[in-house]
């Protein structure tokens, strides 16, 4: 797995995941589809952005025969690798979601082992709970139970949000869901989400002024009607 400097990932949060999104497609192109889909919703608004490595597992909240591992296994696993852990579980129940992946209880042990959020293919509880222990978490949405609730599997590659993550994975979340920033191309990343606040400021500061016309916009940029401009 590719590490990348504590002051990338500091960096990283002082932008928001479209504009780090913007600045991946600069480096990388389009298509991109380095983001979680609608599905996936940031249960406590307000957050600042985190930046972590992906932790992953799968989890089944009310089958009552699942193959199980030991959640002091998990723990363990998160415990004995470095952070900040960005956690990853996904709900393989035969009805995901019925019962909740996460709650209380649970982001006080992961806050206490080193992750900095959860993105959760599935449902959570208690978030009034999560919320005092201040522990950032994106989810489908909520649900009070579960049953059987057991870890199945540990660092293995998930889906979440039609997003395909790898444990070890760089993910940022905010407000908007999660992005994944590949490792290697980091650096470069930061830098272009600069470039791309500075280039919006700018546009904006030019749409509010008298001079804005669909003339002068064509003089100053490159129309392309394959790919719009949102935000």
């Amino acid at each position: 797995m590719t590490r990348v400097s504590v002051e990338i990932i500091e960096g990283f949060k002082e932008f928001d995941t479209p504009t780090v999104f913007n600045a991946m497609v600069r480096k990388l192109g389009l298509p991109n589809e380095e983001y979680t889909s609608h599905e996936i919703r940031c249960l406590i608004p307000g957050s600042r952005p985190v930046v972590g490595y992906a932790l992953t597992a799968e989890v089944t909240t009310n089958d009552p025969d699942p193959p199980a591992i030991s959640w002091k296994d998990y723990y363990s696993f998160m415990e004995k690798n470095d952070g900040p852990h960005f956690a990853v579980m996904k709900d393989v129940d035969s009805r995901p979601g019925r019962g909740a992946s996460f709650g209380d209880n649970m982001a006080t042990m992961h806050n206490r082992f080193g992750a900095v959020g959860i993105v959760v293919e599935g449902t959570v509880r208690d978030l009034e709970g999560i919320k005092m222990v201040g522990f950032p978490t994106w989810a489908w949405g909520l649900t009070p139970g579960h049953g059987m609730f057991c870890v199945t599997h540990i660092n293995t590659p998930v889906t979440i949000g039609q997003l395909r993550i790898r444990p070890g994975d760089l993910l940022m979340g905010d407000g908007d869901g999660i992005v994944r920033i590949p490792n290697e191309h980091a650096i470069d990343i930061l830098r272009l989400a600069g470039e791309v606040t500075a280039d919006e400021d700018k546009a904006r500061e030019f749409s509010r002024s008298p001079e804005c016309t669909v003339e002068e916009l064509n003089k100053r940029f490159k129309w392309d009607e394959r790919v719009r401009q949102c935000g």
